[in-house]
């Protein structure tokens, strides 16, 4: 019977053969393409875990990561980091800068946060550039407070040179009519 309704309808058999022809094509093609896209979707996603400096560890030199850092030990250079957190044990000798700041043990340098957190047990020795800033009780600090809407980036090399260019031909504008 199975024979006899294909040899009954031609045209199906000739659509049959075009569509399955058809979709096959269609059907390879979005498959490479949508396991390539799932990947790369789900390579994003995943974050790294916590990079951990134990306290046995001594570093010297900088590091820069977009991650985190949870350092334990101590560290001579720079540091740069998505979240920075200093333990109790840490002593780091350079400065910081990372968006989110735990420090709960030592520090000699500045610190660029957008946020900054100094725990009962920080020592902090330098400058802290903050967007905000806690400062618990007992947490000991030698250094300025300046508060920045991005103290990520600094501002203050970039800021100096343009006025003092633009402002150095007002003041000889104005001595020259003075003059005359």
């Amino acid at each position: 019977m199975f024979s006899k309704s294909k040899i009954n309808d031609p045209s199906p058999q000739k659509a049959d053969p075009a569509k399955s022809a058809g979709h096959d094509k269609p059907q390879d093609a979005p498959k490479p393409a949508a396991h390539s896209g799932d990947y790369k979707a789900a390579a994003p996603k995943a974050k790294p875990p916590t990079s951990i400096l134990s306290s046995d560890l001594h570093v010297t030199g900088n590091m820069k990561t977009t991650g985190d850092i949870q350092v334990e030990g101590t560290v001579e250079g720079d540091i740069r980091a998505h979240l920075l957190t200093i333990g109790e044990t840490a002593t780091i000798k350079g400065e910081v800068i990372a968006d989110d700041v735990v420090i709960n043990g030592r520090i000699v340098g500045r610190v660029r946060g957008l946020k900054v957190r100094l725990a009962s047990t920080a020592r902090v020795e330098g400058d802290v550039i903050h967007k905000t800033i806690a400062i618990e009780s007992g947490a000991h600090f030698e250094g300025s407070v300046q508060r920045q809407d991005d103290p990520l980036n600094p501002k203050g090399k970039a800021a100096d040179p343009a006025p003092t260019s633009g402002s150095a031909p007002t003041p000889n504008k104005s001595a020259e009519p003075k003059r005359d």
